[in-house]
């Protein structure tokens, strides 16, 4: 614009000293010459402002969009996502070169996911890939599940998305499994009771004064089995709904020790007088709720009660670890537990010996409820055992802090 403007004033200044000039010889007067040599500069000027004026410079354009490389938006996304050019991987961000190697970009999307039905969809003209998503078993590992969704943009492209559905298959199974044994922990003892109050409808065995007594007492007894089975499943319920809610009260275990030691005393139990506790001095207290760490400790010590042998003792210890983690252990005298089963002592309904169990009287959740509880409590469940010397079950949990002082709180002995 500075170039053209200054063209157009020298044009415009040339053409007045011309003017001037053709004045000057016609009229012989230097002044008459003089005067159109200088009004015509000005109306050269003035024309050129003007004309200026008349043609506003046009405003700089807006900057365009930058648009970001695909690379790094698939980088953000933790889920594997593939990016699928002419039947081949264009590009994958890390979590689905994790899943399916480093070597897929460039490959053929049908190597990259080896699944027939994976292939049938990759392979659907465009506009038929937005369709249902595709579930793939054994992609990464034997037990992981995937859904594939597939969606076409307008480049041509594809884009593949992986979820992983692992857990939510994972958690179903466990649902169904937990819904199928609570029906049948809860039939077995409904059908006794059934066939029980059949038998005794009728008059020679209702008019046995033996046998009608001997009947009550199975009934009574399957009755009481059921009842403890539906306080279980109601307290685990409870339990995990109050999971995310911290405990807000200091509790001293020594003293919660003993108190639960002087109740199963109470009941008369003979194993109960096995019950010996090595408590240590000075352990801090911890944060907890009283009700639901009495019922831990009333689980640890029934199941030693109950599965270590007659005339064993059962040992209750507690102390402070180095790591000034409160230690808290059940240890019994019994048969012990094979080591491919302790993974699975704390699933619901998970027994070892089911008829065993049963016949004790245990309902299969105790240790499910104690796991649930120290987790609440922000603890750890340790369990140890060997066959045919015994098992001891370890508590670790976190010392109560005074928020004024944010020093450890000790128990009063």
């Amino acid at each position: 614009m500075a170039h053209l403007l200054g063209t157009r004033i020298m044009l415009a200044m040339l053409a007045a000293m011309v003017a001037a000039g053709a004045v000057f010889l016609l009229d012989a007067d230097p002044t008459a010459g003089l005067v159109a040599l200088v009004g015509g500069m000005a109306a050269a000027l003035i024309a050129a402002g003007a004309g200026d004026a008349a043609a506003p410079p046009l405003p700089d354009p807006e900057p365009a969009p930058v648009i970001p490389p695909i690379g790094p938006v698939l980088e953000a996304i933790v889920e594997p996502l593939l990016v699928v050019a002419d039947g081949r991987v264009g590009d994958a961000n890390a979590a689905a070169r994790r899943l399916l190697g480093n070597h897929i970009i460039g490959q053929d999307v049908r190597l990259a996911i080896r699944h027939p039905a994976a292939a049938d969809r990759l392979n659907a003209p465009s506009g038929l890939a937005d369709a249902a998503p595709i579930n793939l078993v054994g992609l990464g590992t034997l037990d992981q599940r995937w859904e594939m969704h597939v969606a076409d943009v307008p480049s041509g492209q594809r884009i593949v998305h992986l979820i992983d559905q692992t857990g939510n298959y994972a958690a179903e199974r466990v649902r169904v499994d937990f819904v199928a044994n609570a029906s049948h922990e809860l039939r077995t003892p409904l059908a006794s009771i059934l066939g029980f109050v059949e038998t005794l409808s009728d008059d020679k065995a209702g008019a046995d004064p033996a046998t009608r007594q001997r009947f009550l007492k199975v009934m009574f007894d399957e009755a009481r089995r059921m009842q403890r089975l539906i306080e279980d499943l109601i307290s685990l319920s409870r339990i995990e709904a109050e999971k995310y809610r911290l405990p807000d009260r200091s509790v001293a275990l020594a003293a919660l020790i003993t108190d639960v030691r002087s109740e199963l005393l109470d009941t008369h139990d003979p194993r109960a007088r096995a019950i010996s506790t090595d408590l240590a001095e000075g352990v801090p207290a911890v944060v907890g709720d009283p009700a639901q760490l009495s019922q831990v400790l009333h689980n640890l010590l029934g199941n030693a009660m109950k599965y270590g042998r007659a005339g064993t003792p059962v040992m209750v210890r507690l102390w402070r670890d180095s790591a000034n983690m409160v230690r808290l252990s059940v240890a019994d005298e019994g048969d012990g537990i094979a080591s491919e089963h302790i993974p699975r002592l704390t699933e619901r309904f998970y027994r070892v010996d089911a008829g065993r169990s049963r016949s004790l009287g245990g309902t299969g959740l105790g240790l499910a409820i104690v796991k649930h509880i120290v987790e609440r409590h922000r603890g750890r469940l340790d369990i140890a055992s060997e066959v045919g010397k015994g098992t001891i079950v370890t508590i670790v949990l976190p010392p109560a802090m005074s928020s004024k002082s944010n020093t450890v709180v000790t128990q009063d002995r």
